[in-house]
């Protein structure tokens, strides 16, 4: 058996490198580069939140498994990577992008090795003692659904595709008569699994689960009380025949969170690990698996593995149905078409090829979360620590909400509005298994993570019906939205205070002005009339004094003003200054404008604001574009009746903000938000206030902008725009026309582009002053 394995895997490789050639061939996939953002330097970002912190792995569109390489396990390395580093740790099967907060999953953690078996992995200081390897840095390659890097502490390729809920990894080994795999049962990003268990099934496969809970840190360091297990069913293409597990001994009385797995002690007490040969079955605190073998020069070895986050059985079923046999190009060559079919909802025309590279990388990495956590079969773990099954929708997790309110789900709202629908099922199913009467504003694995905060589960819930967009319980989700604008709200005292007063006041008034909405369309009108007083409360943090927004205390009275004053960073705000968060009135622009002291006031703050910004748009105390707070700022200028310079400071942050290499985001990618900004802006179209349907136009990098519409939920196939003239200098609007027809408004309605149609703009070097201000 295993010798027809072999020969299999020769003939794949040769023809199957040419065959993935062929199909990445112009297609949107092709333009991918997931090494885009794929930083956490501080030093680089110049500030502690880092870069895009995203991962360079294979994955499917919103897959479950992500097989990425790891290159740190401690600080703050959300995805587990950081392209500057100099060795890797190994290949876990599950990360997340764009995060901070020390992150978590990172689990299955799979090395190949050769020589004696090392039980811990060394550090990025000190690797020499572990099991961690240096690596060529030209030989590290990532592409959509594919990543291979050549390992050269001990000369092993390693290569890695992903299936939704499975993966193989392919190793080429050099000749040698102690050649192994092993698997870090214990690794977890942020810290480390509590839990493990291993049993050997047969003679080519393993099956387990680890169990992380906040104990181990993880999510926050644990404060995110993240708690989940995943569960594996894995088989290797060479025979289990010298094989065994090592076991650390760690003290019952040792935290386990990330400062001590990091500590010198738990280092030693992984190093020194017992290493039980032939040992069946295992359950203990800090576990590895190995397996060893000989290999002969340029043989390569595989290792397959179904994941599930609720049952061995669920990650048996999960490989059986989707990875059959040991063909590694042709599970590659089915994940690029997978992304292929997904990129190919938004197709796009001229522009540079880096242009091209940055678009389908940024709507690759809006489609990574939120990812499915059910099995093939339907089965997910809810919120009470059960299984349950769903077939009406998929249950998805990872919703980062305070940041993916703005962009992404707005984005998905148009590409793909039935994930909409699973994310607020998923919502409001975890919400009654854990007995709740609120919406979980940062959802990871069913953990209530309370992680940044306002209400944005209420703004995607309003964006959505406001929008069509209405498969679940309207009623239930109309009940969360009132239960969590009440139990997270200005309320009857009309402000909140305390240190982040004016950042919680605002998004308060406008999740309440949501909830307004849907107490309207709903036919409640007490709520309604309620809910629409409390949007105004952003008024009641206004300093006329200071002319700006101040945080007030519980009394009332303000809080010292700084000497810096509104360039304050954490002044009344979370993790930006007033400047900058005191823009967010997205529900009553006209009243902000008026509060602020009218329109040409605002326009030269304004102007003001983009002026000082760097050119580099790297963190600053201006136009922040590396934090969500800002992101709906240059769409004002339409609201202010001067879009010319919507137009012109949406291509200046498209041009400076992003770009085609590991430094291309300024800033977190968190969780596709900052990608899905630039999707938007670059094809022409943008919300300032996601709940209402007017949709804003600016300048489109692209010649034209094909945005494939749903046909469940849009009357229309296809929405275009179309940018006659366009260029680099040419980034004006002259003129545009609808379907074509004149149009004069610098703005659309939803339901023009679900309607399906075309948006012609024409393009000039100079603002036309007389467009888009009626």
């Amino acid at each position: 058996m295993f010798n027809t394995i072999k020969k299999h895997l020769a003939l794949t490789a040769l023809l199957g490198s040419f065959a993935v050639q062929q199909l990445h061939a112009q297609s949107p996939a092709s333009y991918v580069n997931p090494f885009i953002g794929a930083s956490t330097s501080t030093a680089d970002a110049g500030v502690y939140h880092g870069l895009g912190k995203t991962f360079p792995g294979a994955a499917t569109p919103y897959g479950m498994v992500q097989l990425s390489p790891n290159t740190i396990t401690g600080g703050d390395n959300g995805s587990g990577y950081s392209y500057e580093h100099s060795s890797i740790e190994g290949f876990a099967f599950t990360q997340m992008s764009g995060i901070g907060w020390y992150g978590d999953l990172g689990n299955f953690l799979v090395m190949p090795t050769t020589g004696a078996l090392k039980t811990k992995a060394g550090s990025i200081a000190h690797p020499e003692g572990g099991y961690r390897s240096m690596y060529a840095k030209p030989s590290e390659k990532a592409s959509a659904g594919y990543y291979s890097v050549q390992l050269t502490d001990n000369n092993i390729k390693a290569e890695m595709t992903a299936a939704p809920h499975s993966g193989m990894l392919r190793f080429t080994f050099p000749q040698n008569k102690l050649s192994r795999i092993q698997i870090d049962l214990a690794r977890r990003v942020g810290g480390t699994s509590t839990l493990q268990y291993v049993r050997v099934v047969n003679a080519n496969t393993i099956e387990g689960w680890m169990k992380c809970t906040p104990d181990g840190g993880g999510w926050g360091n644990g404060d995110g009380h993240a708690d989940y297990t995943v569960y594996f069913y894995a088989q290797f293409s060479k025979p289990l025949k010298d094989y065994g597990v090592w076991s650390a001994d760690i003290p019952d009385d040792w935290t386990r969170k990330r400062e001590e797995v990091g500590s010198d002690k738990y280092q030693e007490r992984m190093a020194n690990a017992a290493v039980l040969k032939g040992i069946k079955e295992k359950q203990d605190k800090h576990l590895g698996f190995y397996t060893n073998f000989a290999t002969n020069a340029n043989e390569q070895v595989l290792m397959k593995s179904g994941i599930s986050f609720v049952s061995i059985a669920g990650a048996k079923g999960n490989l059986a149905a989707e990875i059959t046999d040991w063909d590694f190009d042709a599970l590659h060559q089915r994940t690029v078409a997978l992304w292929n079919k997904a990129l190919a909802k938004v197709a796009i025309q001229g522009g540079t090829l880096e242009q091209k590279k940055v678009f389908y990388t940024a709507l690759y990495h809006t489609m990574i979360d939120p990812r499915i956590i059910n099995d093939v079969d339907g089965h997910y773990p809810g919120g009470d620590g059960k299984a349950h099954l769903n077939a009406a929708f998929k249950k998805r997790t990872i919703f980062s909400g305070w940041d993916v309110f703005r962009s992404q789900m707005p984005l998905q709202t148009i590409i793909n509005p039935s994930l909409v629908n699973d994310e607020i099922n998923s919502l409001i199913t975890l919400a009654g298994e854990k007995n709740k009467n609120y919406l979980e504003r940062w959802e990871l694995l069913n953990a209530y993570s309370g992680c940044m905060f306002g209400n944005p589960a209420v703004s995607v819930i309003t964006d959505a019906y406001a929008k069509g967009i209405r498969n679940y319980d309207v009623n239930k989700a109309y009940e969360l939205s009132i239960g969590s604008v009440e139990k997270f709200g200005n309320g009857d005292k009309g402000y909140t205070p305390g240190g982040n007063s004016i950042a919680l006041t605002l998004e308060y008034a406008y999740t309440e002005w949501c909830a307004s909405q849907l107490a309207g369309w709903l036919k409640h009108p007490q709520d309604a009339a309620k809910y629409a007083s409390r949007s105004k409360s952003y008024k009641n943090i206004w300093d006329k004094d200071k002319g700006w927004f101040r945080p007030r205390e519980n009394d009332g009275s303000w809080k010292a003003w700084p000497d810096s004053g509104r360039l304050t960073q954490w002044y009344g705000t979370f993790e930006t200054n007033p400047y900058q968060q005191g823009w967010f009135v997205p529900q009553d622009v006209d009243g902000m404008v008026e509060l602020m002291g009218g329109k040409e006031k605002v326009l030269a703050d304004l102007n003001k604001l983009f002026a000082k910004t760097p050119e580099n748009m790297m963190w600053n105390d201006y136009y922040n574009h590396a934090n969500e707070p800002v992101h709906h700022v240059p769409f004002l200028y339409n609201r202010l009746g001067q879009p010319w310079l919507t137009q012109k400071w949406t291509r200046e942050i498209c041009r400076r903000a992003y770009k085609n290499s590991v430094e291309g985001l300024v800033g977190n990618e968190d969780v596709g938000q900052m990608s899905a900004w630039y999707v938007l802006a670059a094809s022409g179209l943008h919300p300032v206030t996601p709940g209402d349907t007017r949709q804003e136009i600016t300048s489109p990098v692209f010649d034209k902008v094909t945005l494939k519409l749903d046909p469940k939920y849009a009357k229309g196939q296809f929405f275009s725009i179309i940018a006659k003239n366009n260029s680099t200098k040419n980034i004006y609007i002259q003129s545009a026309k609808l379907n074509g027809k004149p149009y004069s408004k610098c703005w659309l309605d939803f339901k023009n582009i679900a309607a399906g149609g075309t948006l012609e703009l024409t393009m000039g070097a100079e603002p036309n002053k007389s467009w888009g201000t009626n």
